[in-house]
């Protein structure tokens, strides 16, 4: 049974999806298509520099497409392996493979690829607590930096007047999130709005942090990687990861 093209190209890479041969652009930072305008479609005919016509055209977006699917298991492809299935399946002279044997050789893969993701987690978490700990060892000597018993560090850079929220509180602040490289990697600022959302469902630190804080306060907090998204992280922020705020909290939200 032939089942080159249905091998777990899904298992592979989450499917290339059928939808691209609609030929939507993908945008590079969500791995979404990009919405085109009638005037958009009519440009397609474009020259592009060194693809001739409609039909180089489409080919090498399609492949840019598989390419950019495929590019977290680069390392793990032969490309002229995977050239040559693409040209033998087009052919219809695939190489007869079994569905047991593809299962087997891909759930093999599937099983070595998530234990040297979780090796690289596991690295990465250790280096992550350790630039943390020398970070917060030196930070801890600056003018003005207050260390809580939980290891929370934190500056009053303006205290204000008001309030203090409590455990259950809803607030709406201002603030900005770094990595400790000076990364941002969230901001209320440069969405143009501040923030509003309830302490009890935020990480600890910031539970903390912002019940430290009088309203009208602009505070910065430094959180340890336990005190914000733990061993696991999330999204850009990895695994032990320190954070850095800065912090103005606006007010206390009644209903």
């Amino acid at each position: 049974m032939k089942t080159t093209t249905r091998i777990a190209v899904a298992g592979l890479a989450a499917a290339l999806p059928l939808a691209m041969i609609a030929c939507k652009p993908i945008d590079k930072e969500t791995g979404k298509p990009v919405e085109t305008t009638a005037a958009d479609s009519a440009a397609g005919g474009a020259e592009i520099a060194g693809l001739k016509g409609e039909r180089e055209q489409i080919s090498y977006i399609i492949g840019n497409q598989m390419g950019e699917q495929l590019k977290q298991i680069k390392d793990e492809l032969d490309v002229k392996t995977l050239q040559r299935a693409i040209a033998e399946t087009l052919d219809d002279k695939a190489i007869e493979i079994s569905d047991e044997h593809a299962m087997a050789v891909m759930q093999a893969f599937g099983e070595r690829m998530q234990a040297k993701q979780l090796a690289e987690m596991e690295q990465k978490a250790k280096t992550n607590a350790t630039e943390a700990e020398t970070f917060f060892a030196e930070n801890a000597k600056r003018d003005g930096v207050q260390t809580t018993a939980s290891g929370l560090q934190y500056r009053v850079v303006t205290e204000g007047s008001g309030p203090k929220p409590g455990p259950n509180d809803t607030v709406r602040v201002h603030y900005k999130g770094t990595l400790l490289n000076g990364e941002t990697f969230d901001s209320s600022y440069d969405r143009g709005e501040p923030a509003q959302f309830a302490l009890n469902q935020v990480v600890p630190g910031w539970q903390e942090g912002l019940q430290l804080m009088p309203v009208g306060s602009k505070y910065e907090l430094w959180i340890p990687g336990n005190l914000g998204y733990g061993e696991m992280g999330s999204g850009p922020i990895g695994p032990n990861q320190a954070l850095a705020f800065e912090v103005e909290l606006q007010g206390i939200v009644t209903n």
